[in-house]
């Protein structure tokens, strides 16, 4: 017999967890199930700086069982499929139905989809901050370089935490000069972007880091395979100037970030838009097609940088249009496109960048924001993660 329940949340991370919490400290008398397989639960952002040598990554992992709401039903398994059409998930082992869906199972990591990573992550020098067993074995690559080629690559695709592929380059290059190293370094990064940051006010200050530590920029560039054995990588190039020329660099460390997508039952689901992702109006954040279905978090289709800083705006939206929708109302949650990447850019310096859908600055602070400051630095490193674990994950913030 098929099971029913009036919201089903596909999701246990931060996206998943804010909607059922902030949804039941408005009602607590909703009937929510969470789909979610995963024991563990991760504060992601933190791992930049646990690369870096300055947090513990034990911190940033939690029991999933300690932070779904109480009030929710926990289902530990993934969503296969979809029927939008009749209201239903379809797991391995059975089908439920909803009155409202809410998609949010965050980004899928395509390791697999650069030739030799999978091979040679976690040694010969070639680290990920993107994941937590791999993350303190980038602080070992800073630590033990001492001069040459130091690589950092951005992918040619979305990626959660725009700013990431780039921060733990700006924390190197400060590791390499507080250690005499820097002037032997050559550091690169290679990106699939065309620019190095998307609102102007802060790609200046990202440039200035640049140049004090003479990082070459390599853009419009796509990594296609590491040799590992004999520390080199090869790039092929697109766009107009350098399409299909191909670039094998030597280096002495390498940080890789993995092209990223939407997880594949969303890009092979009635949700999903022509680029894989759930095709939701960035407003109100509610499915084009399917009035029922809400999305919000890395897996959504909204044009905007993937972060954690989004969801804490998104999620309100989401919260305030379902209960709109089951109370027969106009939904009037709207949704601003707001984001933040707060930008490490070396030990107790960190630019707070925060902008819109059309990549104005909105920021939070009296002050400017585009320069690098102590203070903004400790915000990052002490108080949001004691934010995330107690106000955002329990519905507060």
């Amino acid at each position: 017999m098929q099971k029913h329940h009036q919201i089903i949340i596909i999701g246990g991370g931060n996206a998943g967890i804010s909607v059922a919490a902030q949804l039941f400290r408005k009602n607590s008398k909703l009937d929510i199930a969470i789909f979610d397989p995963s024991d563990k639960h991760y504060y992601q952002p933190a791992w930049t700086l646990a690369g870096g040598g300055v947090f513990d990554i034990r911190k940033t992992e939690r029991n999933e069982a300690d932070v779904i709401p109480k009030k929710a039903i926990w289902i530990k398994e993934s969503a296969k499929s979809f029927n939008p059409d009749t209201n239903e998930v379809v797991t391995e082992a059975a089908s439920y139905s909803y009155d409202i869906l809410v998609v949010c199972p965050g980004i899928q990591l395509n390791w697999g989809s650069i030739k030799g990573l999978n091979e040679t992550l976690g040694h010969n020098s070639v680290c990920s901050n993107y994941s937590f067993k791999y993350a303190p074995y980038t602080f070992e690559c800073i630590k033990n370089f001492k001069g040459g080629n130091a690589i950092f690559h951005n992918p040619h695709t979305p990626v959660k935490c725009g700013g990431a592929p780039h921060k733990i380059m700006y924390m190197a290059a400060d590791y390499f000069r507080k250690h005499g190293v820097l002037e032997k370094s050559n550091i690169q990064y290679w990106s699939g972007g065309a620019k190095l940051f998307a609102v102007p006010k802060y790609e200046k200050t990202l440039l200035n880091v640049c140049k004090r530590a003479n990082i070459k920029l390599n853009f419009m560039q796509r990594l296609d395979e590491i040799d590992g054995e004999n520390k080199r990588a090869k790039f092929v190039g697109f766009g107009e100037n350098n399409k299909d020329v191909e670039t094998w660099v030597d280096f002495d460390m390498m940080h890789v970030t993995p092209p990223q997508s939407a997880p594949d039952f969303i890009k092979n689901s009635p949700l999903a838009n022509a680029a894989g992702w759930v095709d939701v109006d960035k407003n109100t954040l509610q499915h084009v097609r399917y009035a029922n279905v809400f999305s919000l978090g890395d897996a959504s289709g909204l044009p905007t940088s993937k972060t954690g800083a989004a969801i804490r705006k998104q999620a309100p939206v989401v919260v305030e249009n379902i209960l709109a929708l089951l109370a027969h109302q106009n939904l009037s949650g709207n949704y601003s496109g707001y984001t933040s990447c707060p930008l490490v850019t070396g030990y107790g310096k960190l630019v707070l960048a925060e902008f819109d859908y059309n990549n104005q600055p909105m920021e939070t602070f009296p002050f400017d924001q585009s320069k690098e400051r102590w203070s903004m630095y400790l915000l990052k490193k002490e108080v949001l993660p004691r934010m995330y674990w107690g106000q955002i994950l329990t519905g507060k913030a």
